[in-house]
């Protein structure tokens, strides 16, 4: 079956409006297959579609769905800015506070009109963070490829999990981020050996200026992803576990080695059930697109 009305977001865009991480939001139909749905990327020419499903959950929460070409994510941080910047755009309002349903979650959204864009943010709630197990961490770092000379000097390897399990490697500057060739399929059955969506390497933000990142998951079907928004809010769960702060804010500018240069920011807090995150981004609407034009 053909979705006609696939409307395509710029995801994470930097902040003059450049670039950003090309994602399908659609609204779902009950009749399609979820092979239809996975379909729909592909054919939109994005790694990922956001379906909007009808009406509410029991809890005010808007259903959203989310899809490679490969399967069904029960989260997708970049997509939740795609699919609210759309739901926004529908509309004639400036602003627009909402719920959403993903993955068995309800979580609470804003998005809000800017010169440039739809800003949007979102609640990733609780971030598990733990150290990799020494052949977890050792099958990783071999697949990634990474030299004696590419790791930071005092930053450290974790595995964060705000629903979905990834790894966080950090590396030594911008340069050594942009000679990071993986073994794909090496990195693919290291991802699956241990249940990772994938790896996101990052060079940390350097004080108030922003940090880099690439994302590699190929184990659900992105090689490279442009931008992951789940992935930096992970990191900003990770920069305030090592620190004695209370809070901190981040950016991390993605994409660059896939000429669609993103930007997504984050930020972190220390509460009583741990750390909890939100995380956002500029989102572009590309109006009056289709999908299978």
């Amino acid at each position: 079956m053909s979705w006609p009305d696939v409307t395509v977001v710029d995801a994470c865009v930097r902040r003059d409006g450049r670039g950003g991480s090309l994602t399908a939001v659609t609204d779902d139909d009950p009749a399609a297959t979820d092979a239809d749905r996975r379909a729909v990327a592909a054919a939109a020419g994005t790694s990922h579609a956001a379906f909007l499903g009808p009406g509410r959950t029991p809890d005010g929460g808007r259903p959203v769905r989310f899809f490679t070409a490969t399967a069904e994510l029960s989260g997708c941080g970049h997509g939740t800015i795609a699919a609210q910047a759309v739901r926004l755009a529908r509309t004639a309002r400036a602003e627009l506070n909402d719920r959403q349903h993903t993955g068995g979650r309800t979580f609470d959204t804003v998005a809000i009109r800017r010169p440039a864009g739809i800003e949007v943010w979102f609640d990733q709630g609780l971030v598990e963070l733990r150290h990799p197990a020494p052949d977890e961490r050792a099958a990783i770092i071999a697949a990634l490829g990474l030299t004696a000379d590419d790791p930071h000097p005092t930053d450290v390897p974790r595995i964060a999990t705000p629903g979905a399990p990834r790894m966080l490697v950090p590396v030594h500057d911008r340069s050594a981020l942009l000679r990071v060739r993986p073994h794909l399929g090496r990195l693919t059955a290291a991802c699956r050996r241990y249940g990772l969506l994938g790896c996101f390497v990052y060079v940390p933000p350097p004080g108030e200026r922003p940090g880099a990142a690439r994302m590699f998951a190929p184990a659900i079907g992105v090689d490279e992803d442009v931008a992951n928004a789940n992935s930096t809010g992970c990191l900003a769960a990770h920069l305030l576990d090592t620190t004695g702060e209370q809070a901190i804010a981040i950016e991390v500018e993605q994409g660059d080695t896939l000429g669609r240069p993103a930007s997504v920011l984050a930020s972190a807090r220390r509460g009583p059930a741990g750390i909890t995150t939100q995380v956002g981004g500029l989102a572009v609407v590309r109006d009056g697109h289709r999908g299978n034009d």
